[in-house]
């Protein structure tokens, strides 16, 4: 997917300002003197006079004589407001009503229909055929009549809609349909958890219910057969046993004869004991069986609703896909460009399906990622289309012939491959995140071991730190170094390929740029990286990041989790730090965007000095500058020495900040001009390559990431085949590669543990999977178990000697 940029980065426009409380829906404005309605100070029970519903319907009050925000509303249709109740749709009751949809337009006709305990509403009669533009469900939902023409219908969660009829009578009418649909709703919900009735349950699952009791009912008579065994061949053996005592036999014998006898006897007590058990057992299924199965089919029923509604939400996608391409006269999207105050207010206010035609899906550009169709199309077919002529050898070798120190600058242009979002979310519904075979339409020709490297872009901040005398000054170069690291997630939005077990990735700039860098998968579930990386300018790096994630719905949030450390050679200054986390939005519909959020604290474990860094999230109502990040660096006893300020996208300031006297005698912080004063830059971004947006927004450090270089471990990532065939534009053969290597890797898996459970069995000690190039101990600062570098790598290299490489590819 192509990156995005966060909506809304100018200030929000006079449509913006959403009425606080009523759920998810947007109350009437207050615009003369009244009090408390829900246009102000949250959900009430009534409208609060003054407000556009009071006005439009001439309600009258302490604060009565207040103006219309959004003036009259349209006379109603002829004929009057309310439908028939018996309509052609068999509907409980449909016809137009008056719905408030935002500050800018104010109350707009729609077209609603009652119908099983549901209300819907269209822009048309006509549209019932194609567009449903929101249902409530009647039975959590609350009716409150404000006024003689209007009322809400809420569901105290995400959907609140404000109605007015034309009439008194008419709104009347509505309350009564809605209470009796409401109530009708409420008893069968509560009839569906109680109820045993199986009118619901399909034939098909009946015959299975029926089967398997027969199955269990078969299985206990064979237990009673089993028992009525155990009962007669228990009392011979009883008999056998009174015979042997009858005879004149040693004490000792006898003795023996009795605990035979005995222990014969407990064996029958416990065989009835179960035949008993398994009698209750199969009377239990049989009672409960109903109960069961109704259960099961309304878990079935929400789940078919729920791909009824992304196959609905898909078709739309495809809808507004062909739409937008078909268009000559929208502009293009730029990577800077922003939505204006408009856009803001219709993606953020009230019911997103209530925008008028004009604006109707306003983000319908953004919603579809398109660069790579903006002048590259042809170019990219043939890249891909002269490159499936050469195999992957081939193409090595003529990669062999360029020398070390040439650097690509570009890389064969993102295809535009079409995806069908629904073919594959209707197969996740339910599966872990972690689980699911995604292909690698939603990736970029990158693994994550190389994502993390990618954190060296601005190594030279380190340089600069290393050369520092005050540990202050140097706390700062730090921190601007741990923020630069997010820059190159403004735009990715698509997901680096998750590394198998075993996988490396180097990457040596020890000529150019005095460092070397070794990353390692240490772990597949859950996923972990190992990183280490040294420089001769005096400092060294090193990392474990487990990443974990959570689908929320609307967007994912990843949380990388593990310590990050930095110590520099000359003085002994050890830092650490954690990430903060990453939120990608829009995962179903709209146009994906990334945000990071959470606070940073930087430790230096040998001088007890501090900074801390705070990720502002984004906000659709804060005025500050999008994905701002503050700071303020302390020293042991807290006294704050540099303030820092900037964006993690774009660049980081860092003011000195010294105390004067105060007014009172007291210690104070410099004025604001004389802290500008002091302003020193510490990190701007890099400007991304030209065409970058036809090449997945690499930075010029990342297209030469997966470049070929000769001599490296049989393990690297430049080596994964799956990855190369997806740069150069051969997606479908890379798909296949994906699936044989993540089976390839399942079934070492599998070795691994019939390895253990083996080695459990006969008692021997067996070696759980351990790291090629890192040791898992407890580190000696954080005291936290962690993979560190147990060197041997670039030994290794220096021979050509892999092999103690597992064969991973």
């Amino acid at each position: 997917m192509a990156a995005t940029e966060l909506r809304g980065v100018v200030g929000p426009g006079p449509a913006a300002i959403a009425a606080p409380g009523g759920g998810g829906g947007t109350g009437p404005p207050v615009v003369g003197g009244g009090g408390g309605g829900r246009g102000d100070s949250g959900p009430g029970s009534g409208a609060a006079p003054g407000t556009v519903a009071a006005a439009t319907a001439g309600g009258t009050g302490p604060g009565g004589g207040g103006v219309a925000a959004a003036g009259p509303a349209p006379p109603p249709p002829a004929g009057g407001s309310g439908g028939s109740g018996t309509g052609n749709s068999g509907s409980a009751r449909e016809g137009w009503l008056f719905k408030w949809t935002n500050y800018i337009k104010g109350y707009q006709r729609r077209w609603f229909v009652l119908s099983n305990g549901l209300l819907s509403y269209y822009r048309s009669k006509a549209e019932m055929r194609h567009t449903c533009r929101g249902t409530i469900n009647l039975a959590t939902a609350n009716i409150t009549v404000e006024d003689s023409c209007n009322f809400i219908i809420s569901n105290g969660g995400a959907q609140t809609y404000h109605l007015k009829a034309s009439s008194e009578v008419e709104r009347q009418r509505w309350v009564t349909a809605l209470e009796l649909a409401k109530a009708k709703a409420v008893k069968m919900l509560a009839e569906s958890d109680e109820s045993g009735d199986e009118e619901s349950v399909s034939q098909t699952d009946k015959t299975e219910l029926q089967n398997t009791l027969r199955t269990l009912s078969s299985k206990v008579e064979d237990l009673s057969t089993c028992n009525d065994l155990i009962a007669k061949h228990g009392t011979a053996l009883q008999r056998s046993l009174s015979e042997l005592e009858s005879l004149r036999l040693p004490a000792e014998s006898n003795e023996k004869i009795k605990q035979v006898n005995e222990r014969a006897t407990l064996f029958r007590i416990t065989s009835n004991a179960m035949i008993n058990a398994c009698r209750d057992f199969l009377m239990l299924a049989q009672t409960h069986s109903k109960k069961w199965q109704k259960s099961l089919q309304y878990e079935r029923d929400q789940r078919i609703r729920l791909e009824e509604t992304l196959e609905q939400l898909a078709k739309q996608h495809n809808h507004l896909e062909r739409a937008f391409r078909g268009a000559t006269v929208l502009p293009a999207n730029t990577p800077g460009s922003t939505g204006s105050g408009k856009d803001q207010c219709c993606s953020g206010k009230g019911d997103m399906s209530d925008e008028d035609d004009e604006n109707e899906f306003f983000d319908a550009p953004e919603i579809i990622t398109m660069p790579e169709n903006l002048g590259h199309k042809r170019t990219g077919s043939n890249i891909s289309g002269a490159s499936s002529d050469i195999s992957l050898d081939e193409q090595s070798k003529q990669q062999l012939e360029e020398t070390k120190k040439e650097k690509r600058t570009r890389i064969p242009y993102k295809p535009n491959y079409s995806l069908n979002l629904w073919s594959i979310m209707k197969n996740c519904i339910g599966k872990e995140l972690s689980k699911i075979p995604m292909p690698v339409n939603f990736n970029e020709p990158l693994s994550m071991l190389q994502r993390l490297t990618e954190d060296l872009e601005y190594h030279e901040l380190l340089d600069r730190a290393a050369k520092c005398e005050n540990s202050l000054e140097q706390l700062c170069y730090v921190a601007a170094f741990t923020v630069s690291s997010y820059s190159t997630t403004v735009f990715r939005t698509s997901k680096p390929f998750n590394p198998l077990l075993g996988e490396t990735f180097e990457l040596d700039r020890l000529e150019e740029n005095g460092y070397r860098s070794i990353c390692e998968q240490v772990s597949h579930h859950p996923p972990a990286a190992a990183h280490h990386a040294e420089s001769k300018n005096g400092w060294t790096l090193r990392q474990e990041i487990k990443i974990t994630s959570k689908f929320r719905g609307k967007y994912l949030s990843i949380m990388p989790l593990g310590s990050i450390h930095c110590i520099f050679h000359a003085t002994g200054h050890h830092y650490t730090w954690k990430k903060v986390t990453t939120t990608v939005h829009n995962i179903i519909v709209g146009k994906l965007w990334i945000d990071q959020s959470g606070e940073i604290d930087i430790v230096n474990h040998k001088t007890g000095d501090k900074c801390n860094l705070k990720f502002v999230p984004y906000s659709y109502f804060s005025r500050d500058v999008a994905r701002k990040v503050t700071g303020e660096v302390t020293d042991l006893s807290g006294k704050v020495h540099f303030v820092l300020l900037g964006t993690w996208d774009e660049k980081m300031d860092c003011f000195k900040v010294q105390l004067v006297v105060g007014e009172n005698g007291g210690d104070a912080r410099q004025r604001g001009h004389e802290v500008e004063e002091s302003r020193v830059m510490l990190w701007k971004r890099n400007p991304l390559p030209k065409n970058a947006e036809n090449m997945y927004y690499f930075s010029e450090l990342a297209l030469n990431l997966n470049a070929w270089e000769a001599g490296t471990a049989p393990t690297d990532s430049r080596l994964r085949p799956d990855q190369r065939l997806m740069e150069n534009g051969r997606w479908d053969e890379a798909n296949a590669e994906k699936q044989r290597l993540e089976e390839k890797q399942r079934l070492s898996r599998k070795k691994r543990e019939a390895e253990a459970m083996k080695a459990t069995e006969d008692g021997t000690p067996y070696d759980p999977y351990k790291a090629l190039w890192f040791e898992r101990k407890k580190d000696p600062v954080t005291k936290e178990l962690t993979h560190i570098y147990r060197g041997g790598y670039w030994e290794c290299k220096e021979k050509q000697d892999w092999t103690s490489c597992p064969d991973i590819f």
